[in-house]
C-alpha cells in the first residue's frame, strides 16, 4: 500500500528562489502508525493566544540560496538527509518514496532553507511499519531549534516561533506558504486524527520556524 500525503498545491510560483503562493491540497496521508503509543499533538491552531504572530520576531541576514543538504532537529532526535521534492502532475507537492520512512524532504523549485522566502520541508509521521522521520514532530515547542546543513559549507540555524496542528480544511494557505521577506522554515507532516488507510489523517503539523544564525558546517 502506497501513502499519499495532504500539503500544498502550487497555485501561481513566484519567479526565481522566492517564497510561494499556494493552495492546500491532497497530501500526507499515512497508513497509520503501528506503535502502542500515539504521535505527540501539538495545541490546535485556534489557542494560540491572539497577537501572537510567527512575524514578530527578529531574525538573522537572509543567506544566498545554497542546495539544503541534512536537517537536524535535536529536540525530537531528527538526523536525516533532505531530497529533493517537485510536483506531481495534479500540482500537489511530491513526498519521499514509501520506503525511505527516516527520509525528509524539500521543495527543490522554491525557496532553500537559509534564503529570504518560505523554505518548504516534509517528512512522513508514520507507516504501516511503525513510527517516520517525523513521528514527533508535534512534540516541538517554541524556542527550540531546526539546523539544515547546506552545500556551501554553512548551517542555516531556526528558531521554531510555534507548532499548530491544522484540523479538516481549516488550513491556512497564506501563512504556512505565502510570501515572506525574512527567511521562514516550514516542517510539514500529517497529524490530527486517524480516520483509517483509505481516508488517512484528518489534519497537518506545520512547525514555523526563522533564521536565527548561521555557522560553518
Amino acid at each position: 500500500m502506497g501513502s499519499s500525503y495532504r500539503g500544498p498545491r502550487i497555485k501561481a510560483p513566484l519567479a526565481g528562489l522566492t517564497a510561494l503562493s499556494v493552495l492546500v491540497g491532497g497530501w500526507l496521508m499515512a497508513e497509520g502508525v503501528r506503535a502502542q503509543e500515539r504521535p505527540p499533538r501539538p495545541p490546535a491552531s485556534a489557542q494560540r493566544p491572539p497577537g501572537d504572530s510567527p512575524a514578530a520576531a527578529a531574525g538573522a541576514l537572509a543567506l544566498p540560496p545554497a542546495l539544503p543538504l541534512r536537517m537536524r532537529i535535536a529536540a525530537i532526535g531528527v538526523d536525516t538527509p533532505l531530497m529533493g521534492l517537485g510536483l506531481l502532475p495534479d500540482g500537489t507537492l511530491d513526498t519521499p518514496p514509501d520506503s525511505a520512512t527516516e527520509l525528509a524532504g524539500w521543495y527543490q523549485d522554491g525557496t532553500t532553507p537559509g534564503a529570504a522566502g518560505t523554505a518548504l520541508t516534509v517528512g512522513h509521521l508514520d507507516s504501516a511499519t511503525g513510527p517516520a522521520v517525523f513521528y514527533r514532530l508535534g512534540a516541538l515547542r517554541r524556542g527550540h531549534t531546526v539546523e539544515v546543513d547546506r552545500a556551501d559549507g554553512r548551517t542555516a540555524v531556526f528558531t521554531v516561533d510555534a507548532v499548530e496542528l491544522h484540523e479538516g480544511e481549516a488550513f491556512p494557505d497564506d501563512r504556512v506558504y505565502g510570501r515572506a521577506a525574512r527567511p521562514e522554515l516550514r516542517v510539514i507532516t500529517c497529524g490530527g486524527d486517524y480516520a483509517g488507510p483509505d481516508a488517512g489523517y484528518r489534519g497537518n503539523t506545520v512547525v514555523y520556524a526563522h533564521l536565527t544564525g548561521v555557522r560553518r558546517s
